[in-house]
């Protein structure tokens, strides 16, 4: 009877809960109570060890005044807050709840917290396993996480060893031939929840073994590598954070790259711009963009025109006018040029010079509070930016370079492009120094 056409064998893997485990207490040596728990572990096989056996092994286990105290030791930079609920960066570099601090399964008075280095610890626990029976396995040591958009928790992986924890798919194709550009799988993190289906919380079952995924095995990656970097992190803080961080970290930038400004992301900073409080219901604000290099050298040109003479006149030497010329070159260095300028429509004429003045001062605070939301809002963009008030001292100059209606009164320039260089460290200010409390 002639064989049949063969069939392709269907993937497929086992995962089990390893039973005999006890109770861990530091100084236990895991590797020995595994290789106890699981003497038929075979090549190839991934295990799935949960985080707090590892850190009760290494004595991680300390005593607080309270969780929140522990929480505040071990976190590094708060990512969101809401309520008494923080989401952290720990000092893993794991962004989680609590700084992976846990209360549970540990002594009155006593937290828990993640191992120091969860991917040495993962490599131990290989070592000692292959010492003591001879075989080569993955080890992942895992950790339970919430995730963003999504209800209900998971187990994650934060120490791997022997394991290939992101399998690169990128210049491949799938099956209809069309290529693969972004698809990188995460595969530590696959196999940390699988296992958690079957561990369990509080049934005494602490680790799990994969067994037929062999060709995940691999030296050379850790889970340290599962960490997104920051210059690649859309969603790094929370909304409020995200607004304080954006705040505190708009610095005045003298020196920028050759890099293009996407003027998609200055006429988002000019839609920030114009959500300012304003005097009367108005809209004072308008903001000139200079996209071409001929508009700003004929600003620039002619402004620096208008200084010298300015310089002349008060009779400072020609060597003087130059050292100020160069000092003011920040706006010519710029691949991008914004002029803000202010227009008092709607204002109310009292016909008293004291109500006048009041009601445009008025306006120019409106002014200035606009172009912080625009100064802001570009640090938000990841673009460095720099005010500065010269346009205000030749306001008919500008005008005319520009062809601006009379009624718009230029007040400064930004200069607009990506930091040549980080921002030196910026002085603490406290607070207080500047409040007064009746």
């Amino acid at each position: 009877m002639p064989a049949g056409p063969s069939v392709p064998a269907v993937p497929s893997y086992e995962v089990r809960a390893l039973a005999g485990i006890p109770e861990v207490r530091p100084g236990d040596d895991l590797a020995r109570l595994i290789a106890a728990a699981g003497p038929a572990l075979r090549d190839g096989d991934v295990l799935l060890v949960t985080s707090k056996i590892v850190s009760k092994a290494e004595g991680r286990i300390v005593r607080a005044q309270s969780r929140e105290d522990a929480i505040d030791a071990e976190t590094v930079r708060v990512v969101a807050r809401r309520g008494a609920l923080r989401i952290v960066e720990n000092r893993q570099g794991l962004v989680m709840a609590a700084a992976g601090v846990d209360a549970s399964n540990t002594e009155p008075g006593t937290v828990l917290l993640l191992p120091e280095d969860p991917d040495a610890s993962a490599a131990a626990i290989r070592a000692g396993l292959r010492e003591l029976l001879g075989v080569d396995v993955g080890v992942i040591v895992t950790d339970t996480f919430g995730r963003p958009w999504r209800s209900g928790l998971t187990d994650v992986a934060i120490g791997a060893a022997g394991v290939r924890v992101l399998d690169d798919l990128r210049g491949g194709t799938d099956d209809r031939g069309n290529p693969l550009s972004a698809t990188i799988v995460a595969t530590a993190d696959e196999l940390a929840a699988a296992g958690d289906l079957v561990k369990g919380k509080a049934n005494g079952l602490p680790v799990a073994v994969v067994r037929g995924l062999g060709h995940v095995l691999g030296e050379g990656s850790a889970a340290a590598d599962l960490v997104r970097a920051p210059a690649d992190d859309m969603f790094r803080l929370g909304t409020s954070e995200a607004v304080r961080e954006a705040v505190t970290q708009r610095r005045t930038v003298r020196a920028f790259t050759d890099e293009p400004v996407d003027p998609g992301a200055v006429r988002r900073a000019v839609a920030a711009a114009v959500t300012a409080p304003a005097p009367h219901h108005t809209t004072p604000w308008r903001f000139v963009l200079l996209e071409s290099a001929q508009a700003r050298l004929e600003l620039l040109d002619a402004m620096r025109d208008a200084w010298v003479e300015d310089l002349r006149r008060d009779g400072k030497s020609e060597e003087s006018i130059a050292k100020r010329v160069r000092r003011g070159d920040v706006l010519r260095n710029a691949p991008y040029l914004v002029v803000p300028c202010m227009v008092t429509d709607g204002a109310h004429d009292y016909g008293h010079a004291r109500r006048d003045a009041a009601e445009r001062e008025m306006f120019v605070v409106a002014m200035g509070a606009g172009v912080q939301n625009f100064l802001v809002a570009l640090a938000g963009e990841r673009l460095g930016s720099a005010w500065v008030s010269s346009t205000m001292f030749c306001r008919d100059v500008v005008r005319k370079v520009l062809g601006l209606p009379e009624g718009w009164d230029p007040m400064g320039a930004v200069a607009v492009g990506h930091a040549a260089s980080a921002p030196a460290q910026r002085p603490a200010r406290s607070a207080e120094a500047f409040i007064e409390v009746r």
